[in-house]
């Protein structure tokens, strides 16, 4: 079993944009939520699941998550700080902006999880299939390590949950970020049938 400073040693190296945020306490919370998220189910590296927006969808042909939220997170920095170059009136922050965008997909570790997987397949009229998506975990996780709530908003509304609610701005973009990662690779023919 890994040791959690083996875990955030991971998460450093395979997400090098959290060095993005110049909040030491908010970059360390940020870790600190995929330390949790990965100590809470069988893989030990975001480089480890597999790259699909939900377990049942199709997956890239090539690369991992690692490369969904590395993708979404600098669609989201480039996106935000146009904006924000154009419209400086827009409440953007910039650091608040980049933990929501390396912590929409926080969540996916407990939903890939193949032994999740395999439970909830097996036992789906007691548990639901999923019991529990990675937006409803990935709330969790922000909560449970003290990130603001716009970071849990973000785990938590960036996908098909989110259209129940109104998304704030640094989500909205993050939202928008995350089907801009998908829609032109899927029209590229690079995810599998």
């Amino acid at each position: 079993m890994e040791t959690d400073g083996e875990l955030r040693q991971s998460v450093i190296k395979t997400l090098p944009e959290v060095s993005e945020i110049k909040d030491t306490e908010l970059r360390n919370k940020v870790i600190d939520a995929w330390v949790y998220s990965l100590s809470h189910s069988s893989f030990k590296s975001i480089d480890e699941m597999r790259a699909s927006g939900n377990p049942d969808t199709p997956r890239l042909k090539s690369g991992t998550q690692t490369d969904h939220i590395r993708g979404v997170t600098q669609l989201t920095m480039t996106l935000g700080d146009t904006l924000s170059k154009l419209f400086p009136q827009l409440p953007i922050k910039r650091d608040l902006l980049i933990a929501c965008a390396i912590c929409h997909d926080v969540g996916k570790p407990f939903e890939f999880d193949p032994s999740n997987q395999l439970r909830w397949s097996e036992q789906s009229a007691t548990t639901g299939f999923p019991a529990i998506r990675h937006p409803q975990f990935g709330t969790h996780v922000c909560l449970t390590v003290g990130l603001p709530e716009e970071v849990c908003h973000a785990a938590g509304c960036h996908s098909g949950e989110g259209d129940l609610v109104r998304r704030s701005l640094h989500v909205t973009i993050v939202h928008v970020a995350d089907y801009a990662f998908w829609t032109p690779l899927a029209a590229a023919d690079q995810l599998e049938p």
